[in-house]
């Protein structure tokens, strides 16, 4: 008489299985990475943005100068961000802040076509926020001398020139300004990229 036992073979379920979980599988997949490629994407343009504003600032601050119509054979009034060192410095860190941004560039480009990739998002982040640290050093220092040039300090004598070189004034506050756009917008940069890398 022949047996009815059957032979069986355990086979142990996964642990994703045991918890309740389905597997992930490619479609589930797609809206992260979809989400992952509209953050590169907004980088990037993001990022022309910045360029735009760290190079309007520099070159505006480069380029102001005013002469006053009144001068003698000895004397001539003349204003310009050469005779300020703050000011020197704000030109050169925000040149340097547009020559990185641009170079930056191609980083960004590579997190829209690969949405997962760790590296270049992990370096933007730490060099953006290099390049935030020099930009807010650069803005806060030249406005501390855009404002000593329109208020003046009579506890040091330092008397206010903007009522004499309105010109002047009002070209190195919008330089001031550009850089404060690059700030807020270096900030937002960040903030994507520390998001990116947390949902990855």
């Amino acid at each position: 008489m022949m047996s009815s036992d059957h032979a069986t073979i355990d086979v142990p379920e996964s642990s994703a299985v045991a918890k309740g979980k389905a597997p992930l599988i490619g479609s589930q997949r797609e809206p992260k990475r979809g989400f992952n490629k509209g953050l590169g994407i907004a980088d990037f343009l993001l990022r022309l943005g910045a360029i735009t504003a760290a190079l309007e600032a520099a070159a505006t601050m480069g380029t102001s100068d005013q002469t006053l119509p009144f001068f003698t054979q000895f004397f001539q009034f003349q204003a310009g961000y050469d005779d300020f060192t703050t000011f020197m410095f704000f030109v050169i860190a925000m040149a340097l802040i547009g020559g990185y941004l641009v170079l930056s560039l191609p980083f960004s480009i590579v997190t829209i076509v690969r949405p997962y990739a760790v590296a270049p998002r992990l370096l933007l982040f730490i060099l953006d926020t290099v390049a935030l640290t020099l930009t807010t050093a650069a803005g806060a220092a030249a406005a501390a001398i855009v404002y000593l040039a329109h208020n003046g300090n009579p506890n040091t004598n330092w008397l206010a020139i903007c009522n004499q070189f309105g010109d002047f004034c009002q070209t190195v506050s919008g330089a001031v300004v550009a850089s404060f756009v690059t700030v807020v917008v270096l900030i937002v940069l960040i903030v994507l990229s520390g998001f990116a890398l947390k949902r990855r």
